[in-house]
C-alpha cells in the first residue's frame, strides 16, 4: 500500500468516526403532524388527545403531544395555552406536562466545541502531506530537479545520428576522455569544461547529446534550463549548487543543460534593473563552472538556437571551452538522415532517397524525420503495405505548404485568376536564368494558399548573389503582372508576394550592402534589449536622407524588376495562356509535365 493511500483511508476513518459519534448523540425523531390551532381545539373537544406537553424551544412555544388514535405525535408552533384551551383540558382530564428550555448534553457540547478544530487538523496534515509528497519535499524545494541517465533507459548512440559527422567526431573525443583519460593526460591535456552546441531548431543538438549519454560510461545528469527559475527568490541559485553538489559525488559525469538560454540570458538587460532571480541563478552557475572553487570532474554540455542572447561571461573559454555549431544537413546528410528514419519502415522498391534529399535543401532533422512520417500516414491512408516514392513527394508538400484541401468550392473566376497568377511565377522563373527549377504548379488549395508554383533548387546553396536576388524579386512579381496583362485586374493573391520582394530588396540595400547609390553599408542594428524584443525592433544609425534614400532604392529595385518579368511575360504571352489552360484543365503541372511544355515554346530550350 503506498502513501498516498495509506493517508486517504486514515482521512476516511476520521470522518466516518465523527458522523458515528453525531449519529449516536443525536435522538432519533418519529412522525410527527403540524397542526393549527384551531385544528388543535377541534381535536381537544373531540377527545382525540391522549397527552399534552406545554414548552419553550429556542425562543419559541410549542405545544407538543399524542394522539390517541396509533399514538401519532403532534406539534402546534408559535401558540400558547389560553383560558378556553386550558378549560377544555381540564374537561378532558388529560395529562399535562410542562418541560423546561432543552440544555445540551455534555457529548453535543464536546463535539461543538471540538468539530471546528478537528477539520482545522485534517487540513493542516493534508496540506503538509502535499507539500512533503512523502518525500519531505517542502525541506527539499531547493533541490535540483536534475535526472540521472541510467543503462536502464533506452539508448542511442551514434550510429542514430547522421547528418552531422563533425559536430559527432567532436563529442566522440570527450566520450573517449571520460573512457581513458590516461591517454590525454600523458600528453598534458585537460578535459574541456563545456561544451555548447549552437543551431537552428529541429538539426539534432539534443539528438547528438542523448546519443553521447547512451555511448559514455559515465553517470549522465540530464536537466532543462527552465527547471532552475522560480517565482523564488534563491531557489535557482539554490537548485544549481546541489546539481554540481551531486554530480561531485558522481565524479567524473556529464551534466546536460537543455535550453540553457532560459537561464544564461545576458545580464542588466532588463529595465528597473537587474537583480532579478534569473541573474542570481546564471551568477551561481557561473561561479559553480570556474569560479574560486572550480567544478572538477564534471563536463557541462549545454544547447541552445538563441546564442545571441547568452551572456559573455558564460561564454568564455574555462567555462564553455568548445562550441559546436550544428547546421542545417546537406544533401548527403539528408541522405543518411532519410536511411535512419526509414530503416523500420517498408519501403516500395522505387523509392529513391536521394532524389528525396535533392528535393529537400533547407529541412533540418526534425523536418525530414516529420516527412517520413506523414509519407507512413498517406499510405496507411490508401491502404497500402509499403511506403512508395509518390507518398514521400507528396509529404514534401505537406510539410511545406500543408494538407491539400480539394473540398473547397472555387468559383470559375477565381480559378482562371489563380492559374494565370501561378503561370506568371512559373514562366518568369524560367525564362530567368538565376532561378531554381519548377517542380510543381497547383491551383489546388493548401494550407492558406489558393494555389502555389514549387520551386526546388538542384543544390545547396550558402550564399546568394545579387543577380539571384534581383530574380527571384522579379519571379515573386510574375504573379502579380500576369493578372495585370491577361486580367486587366490586380487582386489581394499577390500579398504575400509583395512582403516577400519588399524584405528581399530592402535587405540588399540595408544589410547587405548593394546598393550602388549608397555603397557597401550596412544601415541599422538590431535592439540590445533582450527583454524587449531583440528580433523586434531595429535602431536608425543613419539620418532621414539616408532613410529617404534606402526608400528610394527598394522602390527602383522593385521598379525595375516588375518592368523585366512584365516584359518577359508580354513577350511569351502564348507560352502564359498555355500553363494557365493547363492548369485550369489539371489542376496540378508536375515538373516533367512543364519541361515539355516548355519546350513547345522554346525550342532552344531557354530558361532555367
Amino acid at each position: 500500500m503506498n502513501k498516498i493511500t495509506q493517508n486517504l483511508l486514515i482521512y476516511i476513518a476520521i470522518v466516518l468516526f465523527i458522523v458515528m459519534i453525531i449519529a449516536f448523540t443525536a435522538t432519533p425523531k418519529a412522525a410527527i403532524i403540524t397542526l393549527t390551532y384551531s385544528e388543535l381545539i377541534a381535536k381537544i373537544e373531540q377527545g382525540q388527545i391522549k397527552s399534552i406537553v406545554f414548552q419553550v424551544k429556542d425562543n419559541t412555544n410549542f405545544i407538543t403531544g399524542t394522539l390517541k388514535k396509533d399514538n401519532v405525535n403532534f406539534v402546534a408552533k408559535g401558540i400558547w395555552p389560553d383560558d378556553r384551551m386550558m378549560q377544555l383540558v381540564e374537561e378532558q382530564r388529560l395529562l399535562i406536562d410542562v418541560k423546561p428550555p432543552p440544555q445540551p448534553g455534555w457529548w453535543s457540547i464536546l463535539l461543538i466545541s471540538m468539530l471546528p478544530l478537528v477539520f482545522l487538523v485534517l487540513i493542516f496534515l493534508f496540506l503538509m502531506n502535499r507539500m512533503q509528497g512523502g518525500s519531505n519535499k517542502m525541506m527539499q524545494f531547493g533541490k535540483s530537479k536534475v535526472r540521472l541517465y541510467t543503462s536502464k533507459d533506452k539508448k542511442v548512440t551514434f550510429d542514430d545520428v547522421a547528418g552531422a559527422e563533425e559536430e559527432k567526431a567532436e563529442l566522440i573525443e570527450i566520450v573517449e576522455f571520460l573512457k581513458t583519460p590516461e591517454k590525454f593526460k600523458k600528453i598534458g591535456a585537460r578535459m574541456p569544461k563545456g561544451v555548447l552546441l549552437l543551431g537552428p531548431p529541429g538539426t539534432g543538438k539534443t539528438l547528438l547529446v542523448r546519443a553521447m549519454a547512451g555511448e559514455a560510461a559515465v553517470p549522465f545528469f540530464s536537466i532543462s534550463g527552465s527547471d532552475f527559475v522560480e517565482m523564488f527568490v534563491g531557489v535557482g541559485a539554490s537548485r544549481v549548487r546541489d546539481m554540481f553538489e551531486q554530480a561531485k559525488k558522481n565524479a567524473p559525469c556529464i551534466i546536460f543543460i537543455d535550453e540553457i538560454d532560459a537561464m544564461g540570458r545576458q545580464r542588466g538587460a532588463g529595465l528597473g534593473g537587474g537583480h532579478d532571480e534569473r541573474e542570481q541563478t546564471l551568477n551561481q552557475l557561473l561561479v559553480e563552472m570556474d569560479g574560486f572553487n572550480p567544478n572538477e570532474g564534471a563536463i557541462i554540455i549545454a544547447a541552445t538556437n538563441r546564442p545571441d542572447i547568452l551572456d559573455p561571461a558564460l561564454l568564455r573559454p574555462g567555462r564553455f571551452d568548445r562550441q559546436i555549431v550544428v547546421p542545417l544537413p546537406d544533401v548527403s546528410g539528408r541522405q543518411a538522415i532519410l536511411k535512419i528514419h526509414t530503416r523500420k519502415k517498408p519501403l516500395a522498391s522505387n523509392v529513391n532517397l536521394e532524389v528525396i534529399a535533392r528535393r529537400t535543401p533547407g529541412f533540418s532533422g526534425a523536418d525530414l524525420a516529420n516527412l517520413v512520417n506523414e509519407a507512413a500516414l498517406l499510405a496507411a491512408r490508401l491502404n497500402k503495405e509499403q511506403i512508395e516514392q509518390k507518398q514521400l513527394e507528396d509529404s514534401i508538400e505537406r510539410v511545406l505548404a500543408g494538407p491539400e484541401k480539394k473540398s473547397r468550392v472555387i468559383s470559375d473566376q477565381e480559378k482562371r485568376l489563380i492559374a494565370y497568377h501561378e503561370a506568371g511565377h512559373a514562366l518568369a522563373s524560367y525564362l530567368l536564368p538565376n532561378t531554381d527549377p519548377v517542380h510543381k504548379i497547383s491551383i489546388i488549395p493548401r494550407g492558406q494558399a489558393g494555389g502555389y508554383t514549387l520551386l526546388l533548387p538542384k543544390e545547396d546553396r550558402y550564399y546568394i548573389t545579387r543577380s539571384m536576388l534581383i530574380d527571384q524579386i522579379t519571379m515573386l512579381l510574375g504573379g502579380r503582372v500576369a493578372e495585370e496583362l491577361v486580367l486587366k485586374e490586380i487582386s489581394t493573391g499577390a500579398q504575400n508576394d509583395l512582403e516577400k520582394v519588399t524584405e528581399k530588396a530592402r535587405k540588399m540595400i540595408m544589410e547587405y550592402g548593394m546598393s550602388e547609390r549608397l555603397g557597401p553599408l550596412t544601415l541599422g542594428h538590431k535592439s540590445h534589449e533582450i527583454f524587449l524584443g531583440r528580433d523586434i525592433a531595429r535602431d536608425r544609425n543613419y539620418s532621414e536622407e539616408i532613410a529617404f534614400a534606402i526608400d528610394q532604392e527598394v522602390k527602383s529595385i522593385i521598379d525595375t524588376c516588375y518592368l523585366q518579368a512584365k516584359q518577359l511575360l508580354d513577350q511569351n504571352m502564348k507560352a502564359l495562356h498555355d500553363i494557365a489552360q493547363t492548369l485550369i484543365e489539371k489542376e496540378t503541372i508536375q515538373a516533367e509535365e512543364f519541361v515539355v511544355l516548355m519546350q513547345k515554346h522554346f525550342k532552344s530550350g531557354t530558361g532555367s
